[in-house]
C-alpha cells in the first residue's frame, strides 16, 4: 500500500496533530516501513499457532479472596456510639 500526503493529512487530523512538512515526510516513510513490516508478518506460516493477548504467560498473583473475619456483627458494634436493630445509627446526611 502506498502512502500518500492525503492518507498522512488524514491521520494528522484523526489523531489531532499539526505536523510540518518535514514530519510529513518522516511520517510518510515511518508508516511506510511499518505496513512493510506487517506485510513482512502476514507471509509467515501461522499454522496451528495458538493466539496470546501477551507476549509472556500471565498467571494471577492475587490471593483468593476469603473470608477470614466472619460473623463478628456484635465485636464490631460494641464500639459503636449509637446503635438500632445490629446496625450503627449515623446522622441523617439527605434532608
Amino acid at each position: 500500500m502506498k502512502i500518500t500526503d492525503e492518507t498522512i493529512d488524514y491521520v494528522s487530523a484523526l489523531a489531532k496533530l499539526v505536523l510540518s512538512q518535514e514530519e510529513k515526510e518522516k511520517a510518510e516513510v515511518d508508516l511506510g516501513n511499518i505496513l512493510g513490516y506487517i506485510e513482512t508478518m502476514n507471509e509467515l506460516d501461522t499454522e496451528g499457532i495458538e493466539p496470546m493477548s501477551h507476549a509472556f504467560p500471565l498467571k494471577n498473583v492475587f490471593r483468593e479472596d476469603v473470608v477470614t473475619n466472619g460473623d463478628d456483627r456484635d465485636n464490631v458494634l460494641s464500639n459503636a456510639p449509637v446503635k438500632k436493630d445490629g446496625s450503627f445509627v449515623v446522622p441523617k446526611t439527605v434532608e
